[in-house]
């Protein structure tokens, strides 16, 4: 899987879980993109406020599909909802590299060491490395990285991987189900399960 550059537009992003699954149940129900598309445009599938909104909604998630081998939907329709919701954030972090190195370096790194406590602070040491790392971040606005950091930490809190708490977020491990690991390894993906595990 090629790298893709940095980016900051997660600040304009959510988890959309519910939308995913909506996206996949339609993929599956043998609708293709443009179709669903055109269903967001005409019909507010995703019930969002704007058109603008609508749109991004069905970029984002179409994109984040997209990050994914097809043959993930029948396993994401038949499962639990805390395996749909990995694959959904599995999906996120393949779509945005920047997120994926959050977690890949701080999550991953915590829970190796034993520490299930993330604070505002790792947050701003994790993006204080990148700029130093990196130009496209460096010139980043504070604010800007304040948001996403508040992003990212609304994500991995709908995903179910830290807790909800103002200040010290807790890091709860999730489990994988046999059959995502197994479709992970399968689509050369075992980083991510090792990325949200804790596993060297």
């Amino acid at each position: 899987m090629g790298r893709k550059e940095y980016s900051a537009g997660a600040v304009k992003m959510s988890f959309w879980f519910i939308e995913f699954r909506k996206v996949a149940q339609l993929l599956h129900d043998g609708k293709n993109m443009d179709e669903i598309k055109a269903l967001a445009q005409n019909e507010n599938i995703f019930a969002a406020p704007t058109a603008l909104r609508s749109n991004q909604i069905y970029s984002t998630v179409a994109g984040r599909i997209r990050s994914l081998d097809q043959s993930f939907i029948p396993f994401f329709l038949s499962g639990d909802l805390a395996t749909q919701k990995l694959y959904a954030l599995i999906a996120a972090m393949a779509y945005d590299t920047l997120f994926f190195d959050f977690v890949y370096e701080v999550i991953r790194e915590k829970l190796i060491v034993g520490n299930n406590e993330l604070t505002d602070s790792d947050v701003r040491v994790f993006f204080k490395d990148k700029q130093q790392q990196n130009e496209k971040v460096a010139g980043w606005t504070d604010a800007t990285l304040v948001r996403l950091g508040r992003c990212y930490k609304t994500m991995l809190y709908e995903a179910g991987i830290i807790d909800k708490s103002k200040t010290v977020r807790t890091i709860l491990k999730p489990i994988f189900d046999p059959e995502l690991s197994r479709w992970l390894e399968q689509n050369d993906m075992a980083i991510y399960e090792k990325a949200l595990t804790g596993v060297k």
